[in-house]
């Protein structure tokens, strides 16, 4: 893993999950790209008039942005000088999400990772819209940090497969990464919240170790139990660091994701959250 995308609006949330990728990737040579967005709402009469002669209303707007930013990255090379971290500012003026499609086309980036909080706090949903956003629309690997979160060594991971859920393995390759650079345990959680064909469970977990099979891996399965419960009660009973599932239309994950009833159980701003699409 090289490429790194960071988006911060600066808030205390955002930092945190900079300096958590910061820590995480330790010993690795990495290119971390801190980007920030201008929203096009931000523009006010004020700026017309306050836009110097030979100086854009664009340049006017992003001038604080564009300080901060710097500011910010300073603090950042100052602190892991150390590491072989390459950093890299981008500042855009434009809709957030095209912002973050635009940085992952034009750098070829890896692996996305940002707070959990976005920048609305809806109390209804578990993540904040900017976050909800990536999640629905930046087909790149996100991982979600939790707010005030602080990194632990990562032990064991939890990845959780729904219903026989079928996978190409290229679309695993973030998650085997980060396994095999923290030299973690990886247990995989297959739920069936229904009865199933004792045929295909049995071709199906077949392939699954077979897919696993360099990696300390340790498999389980709940049958018969809905999904939120059956997470929920798994990592209270196992200490994970951090947990990995696939995001679809139609995947439980966008369950905790939208904060249905269940999703009060709240399990997914416990840990770090690696969403993968397929």
């Amino acid at each position: 893993m090289k490429n790194i995308l960071l988006p911060t609006d600066f808030s205390e949330n955002s930092k945190n999950a900079i300096n958590y990728a910061l820590e995480f990737f330790k010993g690795n040579p990495c290119n971390f790209y801190f980007l920030n967005t201008q929203k096009i709402s931000e523009y006010t009469t004020d700026d017309f008039y306050t836009a110097s002669n030979g100086n854009t209303v664009y340049d006017s707007v992003l001038k604080d942005n564009r300080q901060d930013l710097h500011k910010l990255v300073d603090h950042f090379q100052k602190k892991y000088s150390s590491e072989k971290y390459v950093f890299i500012s981008i500042i855009n003026f434009d809709v957030f999400i095209d912002a973050i499609n635009q940085s992952i086309k034009a750098n070829d980036i890896d692996l996305i990772i940002m707070g959990s909080n976005g920048a609305t706090g809806a109390k209804e949903v578990v993540f904040g819209s900017h976050t909800l956003n990536v999640i629905r629309n930046v087909d790149c690997p996100l991982l979600v940090i939790p707010e005030s979160y602080a990194l632990t060594q990562l032990e064991i991971v939890l990845f959780t497969i729904h219903n026989h859920e079928s996978f190409d393995l290229k679309k695993i390759k973030t998650l085997l990464e980060i396994i095999n650079h923290q030299h973690a345990l990886l247990k995989v959680l297959e739920i069936n919240d229904k009865e199933y064909d004792v045929e295909i469970e049995n071709k199906f977990q077949k392939e699954l170790k077979e897919n696993f099979k360099n990696i300390r891996t340790e498999f389980y399965k709940i049958v018969g139990v809905s999904t939120p419960i059956a997470v929920d009660s798994f990592v209270q009973l196992i200490d994970v660091n951090m947990h990995a599932s696939f995001f679809e239309k139609e995947s439980f994950v966008k369950r905790f994701v939208y904060g249905s009833e269940m999703a009060k159980i709240d399990y997914g701003t416990k840990v770090p959250l690696l969403i993968l699409h397929k």
